[in-house]
């Protein structure tokens, strides 16, 4: 079962299988007649109708759904469009090869109909990176309970400068979720999912740096980390650095997928601010071997995860030195400005626009010793331009600022995989791992 759930569905054998199956059904059902009451003129002027008709009820739908309604809060690429379109075309003309079929040709036709279907998910998960298996598909997560028992650093742990790797540091670091319980704030999380890199598995670890990261929403807090593969990015850190990359901590800022608490303490969603800023980073010091005093903590996410940490990582630079923004936006957002007023913000106008990172930073203004890697897929014209005027606005704040573009990318995992992998290294490099 596992081996199962672990089935690459973004590349591999079971993608070009997929696609030769879905082509090979497509033209059979276009060349052979549904049975030999059609003409094969006719059936080829009706098949040839019914796959043009399905393609435009597709275009139709993604105007609809995308452009017209946004009920995805971020642009379809021209790769996704394409995808559902073709899906359409596929089922119109199994739809047709219905029609005074022979019941095996109907089976066949149903069968197909749905192959359509799931090979235009499977490419639209494809471009998008979202769900790298089946079993994250499935929403199984993939990352084990708890994290293995660790030496505590003491009074005699290692500096960063003076480490040395013992010889049985293992060489990947270690994953595994945890509970952080709300206790300040109340707020109701599931289960995080943390990160030890190869150091902290040691007999006598130092204390290393924090990052705490966001998944987007709706997502699980183990998504930085494995969907966007950060993960392997700190274990290739690590295993060029002795062993040493960040710990890191991806909390979960929602509390539930379907809800965005666009991480401020509020009565409408709960305390997330209080949170991430009070309950994990005391959850962290007291259970992790974590540095203890400012300078070596950051915070970052993708899309509003991304947006959350260029709100906190601004808000609180007595906490935070270093922020890791993808993709995220210019202000927290539950739709149109007036409607995030109106529900998030209690109608308030002037803590709506107080809470923008630009305006927080504008508040805390000039940051000594701040990094902000802030990054987006090139192709992402809904976010892009937000991330370049954050960008201005952090290098006006002061803030050490790098700006990552992604070719050929747009709101997806595979600009947030090259993001992150960069950000990184900038970040850890920022706080002496590479010495």
């Amino acid at each position: 079962m596992n081996v199962l759930l672990g089935v690459g569905i973004t590349d591999g054998p079971v993608v070009i299988v997929t696609y030769l199956l879905a082509g090979a059904a497509f033209v059979l059902l276009l060349v052979r007649r549904p049975s030999r009451r059609w003409r094969r003129m006719s059936w080829a002027a009706v098949s040839a109708v019914s796959a043009v008709g399905g393609g435009v009820i597709g275009l139709g739908l993604t105007w609809l759904l995308s452009d017209r309604l946004d009920l995805f809060d971020a642009d379809l690429t021209p790769v996704v469009r394409g995808w559902i379109i073709a899906g359409f075309v596929g089922v119109g003309l199994a739809v047709a090869s219905i029609i005074r079929s022979t019941w095996r040709r109907a089976i066949g036709s149903v069968l197909a109909a749905a192959l359509f279907v799931g090979t235009a998910a499977m490419g639209v998960n494809v471009d998008f990176g979202q769900y790298p298996t089946i079993g994250s598909a499935l929403g199984i997560s993939s990352v084990k309970e708890g994290l293995p028992s660790t030496a505590r650093a003491g009074a005699d742990a290692p500096t960063i400068d003076s480490w040395r790797p013992p010889a049985d540091m293992p060489s990947r670091g270690a994953l595994g979720s945890v509970d952080i319980p709300g206790t300040v704030s109340g707020f109701r999380a599931r289960p995080a999912v943390v990160y030890l890199p190869p150091a902290a598995l040691t007999r006598n670890p130092p204390r290393l740096p924090v990052l705490i990261m966001m998944s987007g929403q709706p997502g699980r807090p183990e998504n930085p980390l494995v969907v966007d593969r950060l993960g392997a990015h700190l274990d290739a850190y690590a295993a060029e650095h002795r062993g040493l990359a960040p710990i890191v901590v991806s909390p979960d800022q929602l509390g539930s997928p379907d809800i965005n608490p666009m991480c401020i303490d509020s009565a409408r969603a709960g305390n997330s601010a209080t949170y991430l800023t009070v309950d994990v980073p005391h959850w962290i010091r007291t259970h992790l071997n974590a540095t203890l005093s400012p300078g070596s903590w950051g915070v970052g996410g993708l899309s509003q995860g991304g947006t959350c940490a260029s709100q906190l990582g601004a808000e609180h630079p007595e906490l935070f030195d270093a922020i890791l923004d993808a993709s995220g936006q210019l202000h927290p957002s539950l739709g149109s400005d007036e409607k995030t007023i109106a529900e998030g913000f209690g109608g308030d106008a002037a803590a709506f626009a107080a809470a923008a990172p630009a305006a927080i930073m504008t508040a805390h203004a000039p940051y000594k010793d701040t990094i902000a890697v802030l990054g987006v897929g090139a192709l992402d014209v809904r976010f892009k331009p937000g991330i370049e005027t954050l960008a201005s606005d952090a290098r006006a704040a002061g803030m050490t600022t790098h700006y990552i573009e992604v070719p050929n990318t747009a709101h997806d995992s595979h600009a947030w995989r090259q993001i992150f992998a960069r950000g990184l290294t900038l970040i850890a490099d920022h706080w002496g791992l590479d010495r």
